[in-house]
């Protein structure tokens, strides 16, 4: 019954339906004089959709489209009304019509030009696109256009390729790793995810994520290697071909066309593989970065400082990485070059039989040699990296510490021993030089010498050689060498990943931070209890740690909790156990709503690369009412006046353009905005003025925060009384706990013999040195602009830069050794093919006279006729002699370019560093240390390294392809015919490709340092990170940053194959030309079948050659960038002035007389005046102290007074001598200072009081006595001590102790004191400032204090305000006066 209904339910049915017309009429297109409404919709409305609907297909599926095409489709669009039935697709939806939703790009775009930084690459093109990189054609012609400036500009990530979906692909495998693991063991109960780890190979990891379509390209890779043994083969019977007289052309075409076949399907193939690979790469990488940056964030931090420094760390997603995702190249070079080398052995049998064993034996027994120089290549490779390591290691340190040597005048000193490290360093590149010269003269001479013995034996064998045997062999031979070259390489590339791997590995293994097995979940009886700690015992993972023990703590919700008690007691460390950094060795710990996170304000405070408001925010929203409550709390209002951009201004690395003071406000001012329920609080005071830190008491501490839970850590008693509880802390345990009243009776009377028995690795952090003043309050906002992306060609400059750097008579040599060994080896090839065609002459001319058959003892070939021994003999001598000639001239070549890398990377490393450290100040205030550092590290490493590597194939290249035209063009004329469109073609396709490869290696460098930096900012924050639980957020910031870095680094490699590809096709070209020609050449007149195979067997190598000039040149100019680099430094740096005055004499000043005359400073143009007339006089042996809030120009009396900063106008006069006619070196070596931070370097304690070696033991021990440092160094174990990174063994206190005995060391009659012990507790102050009264009696004392006591027994006090003297007297008559600003400075303290 059913199928009755729907047999009856016809076309005519339907329509009348659709069109609500009759039966009998159902479709009608013309009626009352019009087109049917019916007919219109279906018919004339669907067409033009459906030419839109194609249009747009055809678009999506070739990634590239006509400008002018897009005009008439987009003006079809806007002109089409859609007609009623297809209403629900409106106007709207074609404007919103995209090729990728996710990505929103128009499908129209509105300009002429689609903007490419919104286009997926290679998603959603066609086959055709894909195969020949069609849809990569718009970026190039906008690179071409000098348009790839940023990032953004470029495609986004084929969405496979995606950081995100990398990563979440990563963590399944490794999470389905673990589970497997779990289960071989039987074990599938649920573990912590800190032991799982452990159990997981990362090998293992990989292989399961990326390992299938990995080893499916291997099908690849053999196709390939299988298609390009066809070339000779075939080169062999065109030959043959060739030799014959009147053999049928068909034979001859059968032949072009497999060569034309096999060479297209080898390019095609090789091609798909090599972007397969870098894909598999890219993503491999993606994986390791993200899970290398993750780990970071949740390991346990006492492990984390225990096994590995930051450095190291930040290697492993560097270097290490690198070595690991190298191994994808040459994974499947392991299995494929034995492969290739035993097939072109077994043709090379078919060709000349037993004899191609002479030439193996000499191959084989070089291989040994070969294994030995890898060998030693890669044990010097090793320790040069080493002192890399330590030269890059010291050379952070000497900028961190810039300041502070520029003050001490112990630049020569650093230099020396830079150079130092640089000289071992050199040594073993020079060594690597040497070896790898032996390795490129061994294998530039092999080739010839094999097909020497190989002829040789043949001929001696009694074997006919015919021009087709000959020019197959050195075609094999050209085979053999390649897998025999390259093998060594790949096995240690291979060993390089095995290592880097198990460093990787090792890294991943370390336990992560378990807070909750850490934390107790068990609440205490009284829920006001916010922290409750009972019997607690802690520690930092390490050598000579300080250990917490018997901690019993209850602190309730909402109190005041204030820490109390010497340098290194143990205060940051109980922080540190609060918020789970530390390790918990006994004792519980209770921490209520620990989840939410802490507000924590570390003492060394840790400031972010971003602008005052995002360093504030945190990545939390912008709240203005909330975000200006809290500036005014933390006395940030006025600092952010003085600030250029207001709180958009850009601060430096490590808060570089921040007053301590500030640094301290800024990290106060972020724990505050978290809104958290608990705020740990370490010495936040230490930095700031008495008002200042009045204000933050009063306003921050007791105002804003008055309803929280506060631990603050303090050496100001003043504002103890202020706290709910006090705890007093001595060696790693609470004393004390009570009141105020109770508790600071004993604060005076804690025994002095106990000072600081700890290491009080009080924090992981690393603070940046310096003379911390107004200077950066008032720097530009985004005063450390992006680095400069170079545009555009490298200037002729850089390659005589280079030139010079080598030495002319050197690169002319080497230019001259490179031609001679080109010229030879040439001369070898067609001496070869001249003999061939002689013995085929003589064979035809005495055929007839000769029997057709002789004793092979009388001929050496056959059918040829009768060859005199002799005559063999002599083409056999010249052959050889000409080989000989060409080994010496690669031996030449070798060498010389050795010499000159070395010698071009010493030049370039001595220039850089002398300019950078006679730089100004100002420079290094400007200029992020990452990038300073950069030109130290990844620059020289091109110079000294990569550089001249591609630079000797790129030269090798070039002269070879030039020998190949000569060559070619001397044995077939009328191949110059196809040069000239060729040589067009192949220029256009290079310059169209060049500009944007250029463009996308810099944009990969520059979007490479953020992910870098952005990871060793990381490690430096990662306590105050965990505290405030934004690790994931940190975490999406990396994969962002990264993903940027992908972006340029695909786009990058497939630019590569777009140009590879191209290349491959004119190599394809001119083999079939050449074949072509030969074939027609052989039918109209006789060919000399040598030169023709001499011929074609250069072709067959073209492309290589042709692609590598490209590629290498492209990569030269990439590593000049380096020379660039560094040039632009050694040149156009500002340097300090460096003339010395013979009249002054060496004891002066031996009075210490200062006077400032109407000194007027600004540290830039258009910043308001630093110093603004200043005119002051201290007399000899006068004690001044300066007080005036940040920003009044304290600092910079000092930065004047040692001209870091040249005066605008006005004098400084020490003695009566004006300063600015003094040398610098005179200068700074007459004058003592101690910087507000204080600043060592990794070293022993001796080299850090006196690294010069002015003084004895018994005098630097005395120093350390009166700075009562003595018990301290002598725990660590006295003057031969290590004191660690910046110094890290010591707690912030007593490097600041350290740096004062360092003072106390120094001869000098005048003496500048930067708020020196603003970190040390007032007891321990008080013996300094007398130690100070004592050995300073009768010198010129200058002191900052923030602390008013401190300078309460001066001579005089001087008060600044913006730039200006308001008052200078004696503090008691400043008393006196009511309207004295110091006056009301010391009512204010509270004291």
């Amino acid at each position: 019954m059913g199928r009755g209904v729907v047999a009856d339910f016809g076309l005519s049915e339907l329509f009348s339906g659709l069109c609500h017309t009759d039966t009998l009429d159902p479709f009608p297109v013309w009626r009352d004089g019009a087109i049917s409404p019916c007919f219109n919709q279906l018919v004339l409305g669907a067409l033009a959709h459906s030419v839109v609907a194609v249009f747009s297909a055809c678009y999506l599926s070739t990634g590239h489209i006509s400008d002018s095409s897009l005009t008439i489709l987009s003006f079809c669009i806007t002109q089409m009304q859609p007609p009623p039935v297809l209403s629900p697709v409106g106007e709207r939806s074609y404007t919103s019509m995209s090729v990728n939703d996710a990505d929103s790009s128009l499908l129209i775009p509105e300009s002429s030009y689609q903007d490419t930084g919104e286009v997926v690459a290679e998603d959603g093109s066609s086959f055709i696109s894909h195969l020949m990189y069609l849809w990569l054609n718009p970026l190039l012609r906008r690179g071409r256009r000098g348009e790839l400036e940023k990032p953004c500009n470029v495609y986004l990530l084929p969405r496979r390729l995606r950081t995100s979906a990398v990563r979440r692909h990563f963590l399944r495998c490794w999470e389905d790793c673990q589970q497997g693991a779990a289960t071989q063991r039987g074990n599938t109960a649920h573990r912590p995810a800190n032991r799982t780890v452990e159990e997981v190979g990362l090998l293992k990891v990989l292989h399961k994520a990326f390992g299938l379509r990995y080893y499916l390209l291997g099908v690849l890779k053999l196709a390939g290697n299988m298609l390009s043994f066809a070339g000779p083969l075939l080169l062999s019977s065109l030959v043959q071909y060739m030799k014959e007289e009147g053999a049928p052309i068909s034979q001859g075409a059968w032949c072009a066309t497999g060569l034309f076949f096999s060479t297209f399907f080898s390019a095609l193939i090789r091609n798909i593989f090599a972007f397969e690979v870098s894909k598999v790469s890219l993503s491999a990488r993606a994986a390791l970065i993200s899970a290398i940056y993750g780990k970071a964030l949740r390991v346990s931090g006492g492990s984390l400082a225990a096994r590995f420094t930051l450095g190291e760390v930040v290697n492993f997603m560097s270097t290490d990485t690198d070595h690991v995702i190298n191994f994808f190249n040459s994974f499947h070079e392991v299995w494929s070059l034995p492969f290739q080398f035993s097939i072109a052995l077994y043709l090379l049998y078919l060709q000349v039989g037993v004899a191609f064993l002479g030439g193996l034996g000499v191959a084989l027994l070089l291989v040994p040699l070969i294994k030995v120089l890898a060998s030693k290549i890669m044990e010097n490779n090793k320790h040069m990296l080493t002192h890399k390591d330590s030269r890059v290691r010291l050379m952070t340190e000497v900028l961190f510490g810039i300041r502070v040597i520029k003050f001490y005048n112990w630049e020569a000193y650093f230099a020396q021993k830079i150079a130092d490290c640089r000289r071992q360093e050199l040594s073993h590149l020079k060594a690597i030089k040497y070896l790898d010269a032996v390795c490129v003269y061994t294998w530039g001479s092999l080739p010839i010498v094999i097909s020497i013995i190989t002829f040789v034996t043949y001929v001696l064998l009694g074997n006919e050689l015919t021009a087709a045997k000959v020019f197959t062999a050195l075609a094999l031979v050209g085979m053999l060498i390649v897998p025999l070259n390259s093998f060594p390489w790949v096995v240690n590339g291979t060993l390089e990943a095995k290592v880097s791997l198990d460093r990787i590995q090792l890294f991943l293994k370390l336990p992560n931070q378990d807070l909750d097995a850490y934390f107790s979940h068990v609440a205490p009886e009284d829920p006001q209890d916010t922290i409750v700690m009972s019997q607690g015992i802690f520690s930092w993972q390490g050598p000579g740690g300080l250990m917490l023990h018997s901690l019993n703590l209850s602190i309730t919700k909402g109190s005041l909790v204030v820490v109390v008690g010497k340098v290194g007691c143990g205060k940051s460390s109980l922080l540190a156990a609060i918020t789970g950094e530390l390790n918990r060795r006994g004792g519980d710990v209770y921490v209520q709503g620990r989840e939410d996170g802490f507000g924590l304000a570390a003492q060394e405070p840790w400031i972010q690369h971003a602008t005052v408001r995002d360093n504030i925010l945190f990545g939390k929203d912008y709240n203005s009412s909330f975000y200006q409550a809290v500036v005014e709390a933390c006395a940030l209002t006025d600092d952010l006046n003085i600030l250029p951009n207001g709180d958009r201004t850009e601060v430096g690395e490590n808060g570089v353009t921040l007053s301590g003071g500030q640094k301290a406000r800024l990290a106060l001012a972020r724990a505050v905005y978290m809104e958290k329920d608990i705020f740990l609080l370490d010495d936040p005071l230490a930095a700031v003025d008495s008002d200042v830190a009045h204000h933050l008491m009063e306003r921050c501490i007791m105002g804003i925060l008055r309803s929280k839970t506060r631990i603050l850590c303090t050496h100001r008693i003043e504002f103890v009384d202020k706290a709910d509880v006090v705890i007093l802390m001595d060696n790693g345990t609470i004393i004390k706990t009570g009141t105020p009243e109770e508790v600071l009776p004993l604060v005076e009377a804690v025994p002095k013999k106990r000072k600081n028995d700890s290491n009080a690795k009080e924090k992981g952090t690393k603070e940046e040195q310096g003379l911390s003043n107004e200077l950066f309050a008032e720097e530009e906002s985004s005063l450390s602009r992006g680095e400069q992306k170079a545009v555009g060609g490298l200037a002729w400059k850089v390659y005589h830069t280079y030139w010079r750097a080598v030495g002319g008579a050197l690169a002319v040599s080497i230019l001259l050794s490179l031609l001679l060994m080109q010229a030879s080896k040439n001369v070898s090839d067609w001496w070869l093919s001249h003999w061939i065609s002689n013995l085929r002459n003589n064979g035809s001319a005495q055929s007839v006279l000769m029997p057709a058959y002789s004793s092979p003892h009388l001929l050496l070939f056959s059918p040829g006729g009768l060859i005199d021994c002799n005559n063999v003999k002599f083409y056999l001598t010249v052959y050889g002699s000409i080989a000989g000639a060409n080994t010496v001239f690669t031996a030449f070549r070798a060498f010389l370019f050795a010499f000159g890398g070395i010698r071009a990377a010493s030049v370039v490393h001595n220039r850089l560093l002398d300019t950078v450290l006679k730089a100004t100040v100002t420079f290094f205030d400007t200029t992020p240390l990452g990038r300073i550092l950069n030109r130290f590290s990844s620059d020289l490493y091109s110079v000294d390294d990569t550089l001249p590597f591609f630079l000797n194939i790129l030269l090798t290249n070039i002269f070879g392809l030039l020998g190949m035209l000569v060559v070619m063009s001397y044995g077939l004329p009328w191949f110059l015919v196809a040069l000239l469109p060729l040589g067009l073609l192949y220029h256009r396709t290079q310059h169209f490709y060049r500009h944007t490869s250029r463009d996308l290696k810099r944009l990969c460098s520059l979007t490479l340092s953020p992910v870098y930096s952005h990871f060793s900012e990381t490690l430096s924050g990662l306590g105050t990170i965990r505290a405030s639980s934004s690790a994931s957020r940190f975490e999406e910031e990396n994969e962002r940053r990264l993903e940027q870095n992908q972006r340029c680094l695909f786009l990058s490699n497939a630019a590569m194959q777009w140009l590879d590809i191209r290349l491959q096709m004119i190599g394809v070209v001119v083999v079939t030309g050449i074949s072509v020609i030969a074939v027609f050449q052989h039918q109209f007149k006789s060919i000399d079948p040598g030169l023709v195979g001499l011929s074609l067997s250069y072709a067959l190598s073209s492309t290589g050659l042709l692609s590598g000039l490209i590629f290498n040149f492209t990569q030269t100019e990439m590593q000049l960038v380096s020379v660039e680099r560094t040039e632009e430094y050694s040149t156009t740096l500002p340097t300090e002035p460096q003339h010395s005055n013979p009249q002054v004499p060496t004891s002066w000043p031996e009075q210490g007389w200062v006077e400032f005359r109407g000194a007027v400073l600004s540290y830039r143009e258009g910043l308001p005046n630093a110093l603004d007339g200043v005119s002051l006089v201290v007399r000899p042996g006068e004690k001044v102290g300066v007080v005036g809030r940040t920003g009044s120009g304290k600092s910079t009396l000092f930065l004047a007074l040692f001209r870091m900063v040249e005066l605008n106008q006005g004098q400084i006069l020490l003695d009566g001598v004006d300063t600015s006619q003094v040398g610098l070196a005179q200068l700074r070596s007459k004058l003592a200072i101690i910087p507000q931070d204080p600043f060592l370097f990794s070293g022993t304690v001796r080299e850090n009081l006196d690294p010069c070696g002015h003084h004895p033991d018994s005098r630097l021990l005395e120093a350390l006595e009166h700075c009562h440092l003595s018990p301290v160094i002598n725990r660590i174990g006295g003057l031969g001590a290590e004191v660690g990174e910046q110094g890290k063994s010591l707690s912030l206190g007593q490097r600041q102790l350290l740096c004062l005995a360092r003072a106390l060391l120094t001869e000098a009659n005048i003496l500048c004191i930067d708020e020196a012990t603003a970190s040390v507790d007032q007891k321990t102050d008080k013996l300094l400032q007398q130690t100070i009264r004592e050995k300073f009696q009768d010198k010129t004392v200058l002191t900052i204090a923030h602390r008013i006591s401190t300078i309460m027994d001066s001579d005089r006090v001087l008060v600044m305000h913006s730039g200006k003297v308001v008052e200078f007297d004696t503090p008691a008559d400043l008393c006196q006066r009511d309207d004295s600003i110091f006056c009301k400075l010391v009512g204010g303290r509270g004291e």
